[in-house]
């Protein structure tokens, strides 16, 4: 696991000072404490920060091909690279290490772009072809590892962290306001755009090519079509889902420093950690985190579990310095992040950080099984089908507004009104909130308009879903957005801010290729939602009190934090004269609301912890990067994250 970044000039005559590239590297040294690899030619510079996992003594990077001529800095794991690498010495390639990054240029010069279709892992990776002068950059297919860039025409930049291009060039950090309305609407910016307007993500599954001074974009894997493969009994679908699943785990297990996993005591965790155990020849180690709140506390469920396929567990009960944490995560986050469970995210990342190197975690399976509520809410709000297209439109339009706020299921009753792609995404955003308070200000949605409004990207991705019912367009939709954008985003930041590296083997290309492909009915029937894992986990021996019991995912007392230990924080940091200056919100409704919350009237946890990290993100990241440049200069170093390890 590491931390990647770098330059490249379209002339090969205008040099790369290995100084800026050192610089680029220093601003993620949180994400590979254990060594620096930079290598500058022909006006390209790559550079990389390692965390040693595979090949401790000889896993240098940039790493080379036999004649130095394609070289490659890289982020992530490629778990089939033992195969790979026997296969590429059958071919008559010479490998110097052991590690996994050395097989990707062996691949490249056999099958150029197309060497990635061969790989099966997490990754994101730079290589330069000096024969051609092309670099190829590519992300994996799901995007658990990141990657960004920017590109004026003369020079590239690429980075795993916003932070390393903002290093060499701060005079990029001009906030892209189109992006923040999304952010405003989501809790996250989804790829490609990031929160300055210069910088894009590049998304997951997609290659970007720079050859003679051109840069393109362009998609290499996309998930398959939904429900084309129906079992013809539980027992098979439960003997292959079993097998594939141990399969993905059992190559996750691949490393030369210590290993764990994250325990929430949920289906997933739990059953990532039943197939861990069962591969293991030694007690799994687990981590888990809880509240002195019984309501939020999952730790009986995680101990259950831990017990039943003894594990040696480790957990913490939190009581934390709620408003210290807050404020050492915003200043590290490069752009806001309105999901709260990046908390104990960050908590459990530090505890497991103590013991091991590596954990393994149960993220994809809502998405790929059809976990979250609101896929069933959805679809039983579906039934109201038969209401004619004429009135729910007449509704929307003349009917609604003359409704007195104080009226209960008014907002149902608008959600009701909708298309069923609307009420999806409505109940992923704030939109139901904006329409019944104007919360955001009226120059700042048009502003940031731009020429596409925030909710079309998510009505593009149901449209084109390589799928036929609401529930798997629905799931394709969150697989394109909410799954790399919000959850594995969270995962890689916050494990990476203590050092962690994080494995989730439920998203496995070669394993979610085929759960997609599983008619609906294995993953929701009536109303259990994540049908046949479930049943899976029964048949690896997870304790059916800790599977049959209310989700509660990554729970935490934001409500009761957001009345109490935060109120203080929050009061000055939303209502302070250069909050409200920026123009992003009406104080008369940022007011009310935090009143009705306060109150115990409404809760508005959520939208008030969403407004709370942009007000904390412009605070102590945005105008730290504006400061140091307007003093410094372009030369300036932005600071490195707090809380690396």
């Amino acid at each position: 696991m590491c931390g990647i970044a770098g330059i490249v000039n379209t002339a090969a005559d205008q040099r790369v000072e290995s100084a800026a590239v050192h610089r680029m590297c220093q601003a993620i040294i949180h994400r590979g404490p254990d060594d620096e690899g930079i290598f500058v030619k022909d006006g390209v510079g790559f550079g990389m920060r390692r965390l040693s996992i595979i090949d401790l003594a000889t896993g240098h990077q940039p790493v080379f091909n036999e004649d130095r001529s394609v070289w490659v800095v890289f982020n992530g794991e490629i778990y089939n690279f033992p195969q790979l690498r026997a296969d590429l010495q059958s071919r008559g390639h010479r490998l110097a290490t052991h590690t996994d990054t050395e097989v990707i240029v062996h691949l490249y010069e056999e099958m150029g772009r197309d060497c990635v279709h061969q790989l099966r892992g997490m990754f994101a990776f730079a290589l330069y072809d000096e024969r051609s002068r092309k670099v190829l950059i590519a992300r994996d297919r799901l995007g658990e590892k990141p990657l960004h860039y920017a590109f004026d025409g003369r020079r590239l930049l690429f980075g795993s962290e916003i932070k390393a291009i903002l290093a060499v060039a701060p005079e990029l950090a001009q906030v892209d306001r189109q992006a923040l309305r999304q952010y405003v609407q989501f809790g996250y910016i989804p790829d490609p755009a990031t929160s300055f307007s210069a910088i894009k993500k590049l998304p997951p599954g997609h290659l970007l090519e720079l050859e003679n001074g051109k840069l393109s974009v362009s998609q290499y894997w996309d998930l398959p079509e939904y429900g084309t493969h129906s079992p013809a009994s539980e027992e098979e679908c439960l003997e292959e889902l079993e097998q594939r699943l141990e399969e993905a785990v059992k190559m996750r297990l691949i490393a030369d420093v210590p290993l764990g996993a994250f325990l929430s005591g949920g289906a997933d965790s739990s059953t990532i950690v039943a197939l861990m155990a069962r591969l293991s020849s030694k007690p799994v180690k687990t981590f888990s985190i809880g509240f002195r709140k019984k309501d939020f506390d999952e730790t009986p469920y995680a101990r259950m579990v831990a017990e039943k396929f003894s594990t040696e567990h480790h957990e913490l009960i939190l009581e934390p310095d709620v408003v210290s944490s807050v404020d050492t995560l915003s200043h590290s986050l490069e752009e806001p992040f309105g999901d709260a469970s990046a908390l104990p995210t960050y908590y459990v990342s530090c505890l497991a950080r103590q013991h091991v190197t590596v954990a393994l975690s149960g993220d994809a399976g809502d998405e790929i099984f059809a976990g979250y509520n609101r896929y069933r809410i959805c679809l039983q709000d579906h039934s109201f089908g038969w209401i004619p297209d004429w009135m729910r439109r007449i509704y929307r339009e003349r009917l609604h507004s003359l409704v007195p706020r104080s009226i209960p299921g008014r907002s149902l009753t608008y959600s009701i009104a909708l298309p069923w792609p609307e009420r999806y995404i409505e109940d992923v955003s704030l939109q139901p909130l904006q329409r019944q308070m104007g919360l955001f200000s009226e120059d700042f949605l048009r502003g940031a308009a731009g020429d596409r409004d925030p909710f079309d990207q998510f009505r593009d991705y149901i449209e084109r879903a390589p799928a036929s019912e609401p529930l798997t367009r629905l799931l394709y939709l969150d697989s394109k957005t909410y799954l790399p954008a919000d959850i594995l985003t969270k995962v890689d930041r916050m494990s990476m801010l203590t050092s962690l590296e994080a494995r989730a083997p439920m998203v496995d290309h070669i394993f979610i290729e085929w759960a997609t492909g599983l008619t609906s009915k294995w993953k929701m029937r009536g109303r259990e939602q994540k049908y046949i894992l479930r049943k899976l986990a029964e048949r690896v021996g997870v304790p059916r009190e800790a599977l049959y019991r209310p989700k509660q995912g990554f729970a935490l007392p934001l409500v009761h934090w957001t009345r109490h230990e935060l109120k203080d924080l929050i009061v000055s940091a939303l209502l302070e004269p250069r909050t409200l200056q920026r123009g992003y919100v009406n104080p008369p409704a940022v007011r009310q609301m935090l009143d009705e919350h306060f109150r115990g009237r409404r809760n508005h946890a959520g939208q008030i912890w969403r407004l709370l990290m942009l007000e904390l993100w412009h605070r102590n990241y945005l105008e730290k990067i504006h400061t140091m440049h307007s003093v410094g200069g372009a030369e300036s170093v932005v600071p490195v994250s707090g809380g690396s390890a």
